[in-house]
């Protein structure tokens, strides 16, 4: 058995933001994908996997009673008990949706009545489906917005407008030639992503850390979507630059230290700028350059993967 293929996803923008109504902009990442295996024979790591899908069996059986969505658990657990794996190579605690795609692939297998890709996707009919993908994937991390295995099951980019506001949208074409990227750049460490909202959730306590969010995050996060969307490469490049200072300025413990003075760097010299991806904490970290080859320089030393060019 072999089950079709989910991938993972980039939030080019909106990380924190989106908790509290910011645009956000979700691309699928096809580099990394993952799939429902069966195996007799199991190795460590399937292993794992199919012991974590059995408690995410239960949950689910639980999750039944609050009538948003039904599974066939008996096939689920008896395809479990018979060697059932996500078989994926989406690194885990790297901000590019690795429960979201397992999270899509269950529901695709399982779930009776769902939702399908090819129906007309109305926004009740995402909006639903977000929020059954938030209900399944908070078993991963606490609180989720179930985005993640929403951009994993269509395989599609999401324009989020406001929380009861998604559509799937189209992105310019490409310029495989151009010199501009958006780059991902590896942290090197694993992320987590229930401490970092604990955090960011403390300080939105706080009037001052608020007025930021609305006055600055907000306003720069907007802009580059729709800068981004529009293909106006001068004006989106304007907001990143803003964007990064305001994450440097006040996201802090987001940043794995070691990172810190590269950030810096990149504003000063307009190399390139860099933003969280996903919850930060570590795994990757979103690069933008209006010159590739410029900020593998100013990069050198670290792993530099390009997502998409201008």
């Amino acid at each position: 058995m072999k089950g079709p293929l989910f991938y993972s996803k980039i939030l080019l923008f909106g990380e924190y933001g989106i908790i509290k109504d910011s645009k956000g902009l979700s691309i699928p990442y096809n580099f990394y994908k993952g799939a429902l295996k069966s195996a007799n024979n199991l190795s460590d790591s399937a292993k794992q996997s199919n012991e974590s899908l059995n408690r995410f069996a239960n949950y689910l059986e639980n999750l039944q009673s609050e009538d948003l969505v039904l599974f066939d658990i008996k096939t689920l657990k008896n395809d479990i008990a018979n060697g059932m794996y996500f078989d994926s190579s989406i690194p885990q605690g790297y901000g590019v949706g690795s429960s979201g795609a397992l999270v899509a692939a269950i529901y695709d297998k399982y779930a009776q009545d769902k939702i399908t890709v090819l129906e007309n996707l109305t926004r009740e009919k995402l909006l639903k489906l977000k929020t059954i993908f938030g209900k399944m994937e908070s078993f991963f991390h606490g609180k989720s917005s179930g985005l993640d295995p929403l951009n994993s099951y269509l395989s599609l980019p999401i324009l989020i407008n406001s929380k009861d506001n998604i559509e799937s949208t189209i992105l310019p074409t490409q310029n495989k030639e151009g010199k501009g990227a958006v780059f991902l750049l590896d942290s090197g460490m694993v992320g987590e992503t229930a401490p970092m909202v604990q955090i960011f959730m403390e300080q939105m306590k706080n009037e001052g850390f608020r007025n930021i969010i609305k006055e600055k995050f907000v306003k720069h996060t907007d802009a580059c979507v729709e800068h981004f969307l529009n293909g106006d490469i001068k004006g989106l490049f304007g907001h990143v630059k803003q964007l990064s200072h305001v994450v440097l300025d006040n996201f802090k413990p987001m940043i794995p230290k070691q990172f810190h003075q590269l950030w810096q760097k990149g504003i000063e010299s307009n190399d390139y700028y860099l933003k969280l991806c996903g919850s930060g904490g570590g795994g990757y970290i979103l690069g933008f350059t209006e010159d590739i080859e410029k900020a593998k320089q100013a990069l050198k030393g670290h792993k530099l993967e390009v997502v998409y060019n201008f």
